[in-house]
């Protein structure tokens, strides 16, 4: 692969993940994979988003290609979101994460753990007189 394409694959995938890697994209499109649902019942589905992101994030995917947004005629006016053909391809990619995070969780959690007693051990260290910190320019 020439440079220009490595760049050209690089440059499609941080679009694509930028969207798909927010904060409520993928519980959005989670939500949406058992059939179109109401703005208010997909607000009550993911915890914590407020109405103001909610709005954001659906009008993003639809922009995207990756739900659709359908309005009927009726008082009040209905409108239910679903995913598109390409919004579902999203699933298995998007199940397949939630799986391995759902996995590795524990190992995740013990590696921070680990993490944050290597910082804590440096920081007393430090405090005690040790090993000084480099100093910033």
């Amino acid at each position: 692969m020439s440079p220009a394409a490595s760049k050209d694959h690089c440059v499609a995938a941080r679009e694509v993940l930028n969207r798909v890697g927010d904060k409520w994209s993928v519980y959005v499109v989670a939500s949406l994979s058992r059939g179109p649902v109401r703005f208010n019942a997909l607000k009550r589905m993911i915890d914590g988003i407020s109405q103001r992101m909610l709005t954001f994030t659906l009008k993003s995917l639809e922009q995207d290609g990756i739900v659709t947004r359908t309005v009927y005629p009726t008082v009040p006016a209905r409108v239910d979101y679903a995913l598109t053909e390409l919004g579902r391809t999203l699933l298995v990619p998007v199940r397949a994460l939630v799986r391995w995070a759902e996995k590795h969780r524990p190992d995740i959690d013990a590696a921070r753990a680990k993490f944050q007693r290597a910082q804590e051990k440096k920081t007393a260290r430090l405090s005690r007189g040790g090993v000084r910190a480099p100093e910033s320019a």
